[in-house]
């Protein structure tokens, strides 16, 4: 194993047929070739392993935010943006289902997952900010829809595998962001 989204393919796998209490660090590295303190330089905790892509995904969401058109509707921007910044190549599909479907059986995991869930919500309200409003709910409430949606629509999908991802968060976008504060 060369990388850490390698070592975490291993110990997502290994999570799904063992179970993430029930595994060991040393568990993970044995079955990914490498020693306790090579997994340790890659990862925290053995919870992080699910966290592995965070920073890159957080990132183009950032990056997808400021990338509104003049005149494009924000809740397009924030699709997209959301969309994009969870996108994954065809050949890492299973490592996806793998991560979303570990996430949602361990308490512990997503306990884990706050901070990440913070960054994301935080990113929406502060593009919201920008979207002329009065109410001053509106921002806050894009932020947890965007949070919502995406944890709905995984959610979704490890339970219907064969669908798209990209088309289920979309669809949950746009039936969990506020309408337009201009047309209300």
């Amino acid at each position: 194993m060369s990388s850490a989204h390698e070592v975490a393919a291993v110990a997502q796998r290994i999570f799904l047929e063992r179970g993430f209490d029930e595994t060991s660090v040393d568990d993970v590295a044995a079955a990914a070739g490498i020693s306790r303190r090579t997994f340790f330089r890659y990862f925290p905790s053995k919870a992080d392993v699910l966290f592995v892509d965070s920073p890159r995904e957080v990132e183009r969401f950032r990056a997808g935010l400021g990338t509104g058109r003049p005149g494009e509707p924000w809740r397009a921007v924030v699709t997209r943006a959301v969309v994009e910044a969870l996108r994954f190549p065809p050949e890492e599909r299973t490592w996806a289902l793998h991560r979303a479907q570990v996430f949602f059986a361990v308490p512990a995991v997503q306990a884990h997952a706050v901070r990440v869930w913070a960054t994301w919500r935080q990113l929406a309200v502060d593009a919201a900010t920008a979207v002329p409003h009065t109410d001053p709910l509106f921002p806050l409430a894009v932020g947890h829809a965007v949070l919502a949606a995406t944890l709905a629509a995984h959610e979704h999908w490890t339970r219907a595998p064969e669908e798209d991802l990209g088309t289920l968060l979309a669809r949950m976008l746009d039936l969990l962001l506020p309408p337009d504060p201009a047309a209300g």
